[in-house]
């Protein structure tokens, strides 16, 4: 017992570390934007209330084991599915999200940074924070909240029910908080694809924990904010 109970303190000191890196890559995102909000007119910056908020989740940190989940680095998990599984599905969403928005809806060059892009290198901050940000509401917490009364209700004999409906209930809440205007084919793949891809997440989730659902959202954000901002920048901006 003791010995188990040592190494459950060190996987929750593990979480507590990597959570409050998160934070600190966060907080140096804010005075990155701030360093350069006078170059551009449409900078997204986060402000320090939301690192304030972000210390909500902190509590679910210590929950991860009572909710049947990996916690965030645990030898039973690999680093292929930590981190490189996911982000290479994360990958192909967001090179749909190119092909879709980009090429067949807006193959005309950019005058200006859309608002979903950001400078580069200082979009890699934003949309790393803006992921970590959203894997806490979306994922950390409800799904924990799910899954640990998913375990306890009758002694977790209905523990998939439980991980399933909660895996649907959250996949649809970013796709219908950001269903475009269009016709029945653009907000059907916005839908359908923003659905699958959250439910990719929650799967993820489950078998290795919160760094792989994060992965996922990084490897869609790299290619859907960073490196087609980067194109637009160089290639239709003229910058660098």
């Amino acid at each position: 017992m003791k010995i188990l109970s040592m190494n459950l303190k060190s996987l929750l000191h593990r979480n507590l570390f990597i959570y409050f890196s998160f934070l600190i890559i966060a907080l140096a995102g804010i005075f990155v934007g701030r360093s350069i909000t006078n170059d551009y007119a449409d900078l997204r910056i986060w402000e320090f209330s939301n690192l304030l908020f972000m210390l909500i989740g902190l509590p679910f940190l210590f929950l991860q084991t009572k909710a049947g989940l990996p916690d965030f680095i645990t030898e039973t998990v690999t680093y292929r599915n930590r981190v490189l599984y996911p982000a290479i599905g994360g990958l192909v969403f967001g090179l749909l999200d190119v092909i879709v928005w980009k090429i067949i809806l807006h193959p005309q060059p950019y005058t200006e940074l859309p608002p979903f892009l950001q400078p580069f290198p200082y979009s890699i901050f934003l949309y790393f924070s803006g992921a970590f940000e959203i894997e806490v509401f979306y994922r950390l917490i409800p799904l924990t909240i799910i899954l640990v009364i998913g375990n306890w209700w009758k002694k977790g004999k209905y523990f998939q029910t439980f991980f399933w409906a909660g895996a649907a209930m959250t996949a649809l809440r970013e796709p219908l908080e950001q269903l475009p205007d269009g016709n029945a084919w653009l907000i059907s793949y916005s839908l359908l694809t923003g659905f699958f891809m959250n439910l990719m997440q929650a799967v993820w989730y489950k078998k290795a924990g919160f760094i792989a659902s994060l992965s996922l959202r990084l490897g869609h954000y790299v290619i859907w904010h960073i490196v087609l901002g980067m194109y637009v920048e160089i290639f239709e901006l003229g910058k660098f």
